[in-house]
């Protein structure tokens, strides 16, 4: 995929970031809001919002953001991937991929432990995520289907890091949580 870069978000992409996100989850506008929202708390990782960009203009995004794992020893600092977006005309053209592999490239760099997710098992296995429950993890809201609920670990993981994982409250206050 020649010409296709994916670097981390600046300030001057909002704006396209916006109008991809809006595209991509046409049916669901209040996601765009979500990224909006994220930005602005303290689970925002600048580092973590990366761009698919293709001559000057942004056909891609992907987050990752700081939410918790109420483990029984302690809280644990964690990432939730949300969301994933694509123009629809570039859907299936491997951008999403370049970005997902990249954000994980970068995601394992830092010190959280784990990240997690609600997606296709059949789109986010080949990066590594396996069923979250079956791992030991709660999802936060029953509304996630158990199948579509889905971690990956890194080095800093340690098996006693299990418990409920804990959405950020930008989730909740835009109800953007559970696969619609």
């Amino acid at each position: 995929m020649t010409g296709v870069e994916v670097r981390q978000e600046r300030e001057s992409d909002r704006r396209q970031v916006r109008q991809v996100v809006q595209a991509a989850f046409r049916t669901q506008p209040v996601v765009a809001d979500l990224v909006e929202v994220l930005r602005a708390s303290a689970g925002w990782r600048p580092s973590l919002s990366l761009v698919a960009q293709e001559h000057g203009a942004v056909v891609g995004h992907v987050l990752a953001s700081r939410g918790w794992l109420d483990a029984q020893a302690q809280l644990v600092d964690v990432l939730i991937l949300s969301p994933l977006s694509v123009t629809p005309g570039r859907q299936g053209q491997g951008i999403g991929t370049r970005l997902v592999r990249q954000l994980l490239a970068v995601a394992a760099s830092g010190t959280e432990p784990a990240i997690f997710l609600e997606g296709s098992p059949g789109y986010y296995g080949r990066f590594g995520f396996e069923a979250a429950g079956s791992a030991g993890f709660r999802r936060p809201s029953l509304r996630i289907p158990e199948s579509a609920f889905q971690v990956r670990t890194f080095a800093s993981y340690e098996p006693w890091m299990t418990g409920t994982l804990v959405y950020p409250e930008a989730f909740w206050e835009l109800d953007c949580v559970g696969l619609r």
